[in-house]
Formats: structure tokens, sequence, C-alpha cells
């Protein structure tokens, strides 16, 4: 049955929220550039309905592919979740242009090519939630490429409110304000459960802000 895909899947949030939803019942679609690592959280899922792909986000080509298999083995997901970021310490002037390239490619086109592979058969369908992991609600001049990045799917965010939110597609991004590990504040199997999972498989993510609102 059609269920979650996380992009960007590690053991970190991706593995949190795989893992909330699969308790859920429903099936989980795992991207990431590594093979090793898709395959060391499908293992820690266990033996629930889990589907391993690898793909690199910045390229189109192996990502749509990847989550047509996906979209293959369990219809169009119920909700997409966006996980993929460059992080990097930089500051303006550090990066060449080509490096912001490859930061932007990570940070916003992946999304950008999540979405417009998905969004609209979830429009068609009348229902959905895609969200982005994002970060950065204040500009950070050590974190310049990743603060230009996580504005960026704020944006993009907000044009996805725009251009299917009357069709049920639900868009939003979840600000994360700190370093993710366990025993932290931002505990990844703690902070999962502030996105408020409801009972509704139409749902899941229900107590999520609309478009460009942070939860």
């Amino acid at each position: 049955m059609a269920g979650v895909v996380v992009v960007g899947v590690g053991p970190g949030i991706g593995l949190a929220v795989a893992r909330r939803f699969v308790r859920e019942g429903m099936s989980a679609g795992l991207v990431a550039r590594s093979e090793a690592t898709v395959k060391a959280a499908a293992e820690q899922l266990g033996s629930a309905d889990v589907l391993p792909v690898t793909a690199d986000v910045t390229d189109e080509v192996g990502l749509r592919s990847a989550l047509d298999r996906v979209i293959e083995a369990y219809g169009v997901p119920e909700v997409v979740v966006y996980n993929a970021a460059l992080i990097q310490a930089d500051r303006v002037g550090d990066l060449t242009a080509e490096q912001h390239r490859q930061a932007w490619a990570v940070n916003v086109v992946g999304a950008i090519t999540t979405a417009a592979h998905l969004a609209p058969a979830m429009a068609e369908r009348g229902s959905g939630s895609f969200l982005i992991t994002g970060g950065m609600p204040l500009s950070k001049p050590d974190y310049a490429s990743l603060s230009l990045g996580k504005a960026g799917i704020r944006t993009l965010v907000a044009l996805l409110h725009q251009q299917y939110g009357a069709a049920g597609v639900h868009a939003a991004s979840v600000t994360v304000s700190g370093g993710v590990g366990p025993g932290t504040g931002w505990d990844p199997d703690e902070s999962h459960s502030t996105t408020g999972v409801s009972t509704s498989r139409r749902r899941l993510i229900g107590s999520m802000r609309s478009s460009s609102d942070e939860a």
C-alpha cells in the first residue's frame, strides 16, 4: 500500500521518520546515495514493508528512476520527506561557483526534482503531504551555502502550496534548529514525534502548519 518515501535517509532524522511511519503500518521507500547507508537503514527497520533504493539527488534521471521503483512497488506515496542536504562550513567567498552549484543541487534542486515527479500524481489523487527538512531560520555567516539552501526550500514549499494546495497536497518545511544526535535536544528518535503523526492515513503529518510556516 502507499506509504512514505524518505529521500536522503540516514541514521538520524531520515531513519527515525521512516520508523515512525512503518510503526503506523505504512510502507517506506528509502532513497540514499550510498548503498551501504540505505541498506543499513532498511535493516534497522527489520521485516517491515521497506524498499531501499540507491540514487544521487543531483542525478535527475537516477532520482526519478528511484522514485518510479517505489511507485511500482507501493503506488504514489501518501507522504514524501526530502531530507537530503550538503552540510558544510563555508563563508561568502570561500566556495567557487561550481561548489555553490553542487550545494544548491543537493539542498534545493533535488527537492524540486522530487516534487516535480511526485506532486502532480498526489494532486490528481487529491491527497498527500510533501515535507522538507528545514533549518537555518536565521542565516549563519559560517554556513553560507546551507543558509542559502534552506532559504530556497522555504520558498519552494510556498510555491508547492500555491500550485498544489487547492488539490489537496500539503506542503511544509520542518525546521530543526540544532545538531541532530542521540541524547541531544534533537535526538532523532524523539524529534520525529513532534511532527504529530495523526491516525488518518491520508494526513499522517497532521499538525504541520500550512505551506510556508515552520513546524
